[in-house]
């Protein structure tokens, strides 16, 4: 826990409540369903919570924004980020259902009135449309934006428009030269903003809608 207040001190008593109750939480169902590495469920607030909360440092949601979160599997990042962005609403989607009922879950024990999550595939989703799609490590850039790119919706609330924010690591430069032609994109690396180890070639890639 205190990773998350070194880099983000202004939580309130809710949300710092939200965030301790991750840990027994993804404890607990991780022993019945295999969300997180068992070797690595000691490492939930760095690799996992701290790390979705990297896409924080490039973007403020603001209030009465929707956001989709694509192969969310245990709830990352879309968890972390609605507990952060608490006005702002997520939709998580997975296509394994043992997953998303781990993550109904979560969303119910934490009381988080501003998320929802459903078993769908991304090429699946039909009926709505979202200012940003955030995802980690679920496919290589040009997937994820092909998967996208009919969900944006136009109009613009943000000082960035529209667009797909991935995190990502290893060999980023090769995935967004596979983009699409003339598609506009921007790396950002986490060790800019998080300063442990652990995040030494990470990065949040947004690519324009």
């Amino acid at each position: 826990m205190e990773i998350l207040t070194k880099y983000f001190p202004g939580l309130s008593e809710k949300q710092l409540q939200q965030f301790a109750a991750l840990g027994p939480l993804y404890t607990d169902w991780n022993a019945k369903v295999n969300l997180i590495s068992r070797k690595d469920i000691g490492n939930l607030y760095l690799h996992h919570v701290l790390h979705s909360l990297a896409i924080a440092k490039v973007i403020d949601f603001k209030a009465g924004a929707e956001v989709l979160d694509i192969g969310t599997g245990g709830g990352f990042p879309g968890v972390p980020l609605a507990i952060l962005f608490p006005e702002t609403k997520f939709h998580l989607i997975d296509g394994t259902l043992k997953k998303i009922r781990v993550v109904q879950d979560v969303i119910e024990r934490l009381e988080l009135g501003n998320a929802s999550a459903a078993q769908v595939r991304a090429e699946e989703l039909k009926g709505r449309k979202f200012d940003f799609v955030v995802s980690r490590a679920v496919a290589e850039l040009p997937k994820l934006f092909e998967w996208s790119r009919r969900l944006f919706k136009e109009d613009q609330k943000h000082f960035i428009p529209n667009g797909l924010l991935a995190l990502k690591g290893g060999n980023v430069a090769k995935e967004v030269k596979a983009l699409p032609k003339g598609e506009y994109a921007e790396t950002h690396p986490i060790s800019d903003f998080f300063k442990e180890p652990f995040f030494e070639e990470k990065y949040v890639v947004y690519v324009q809608a």
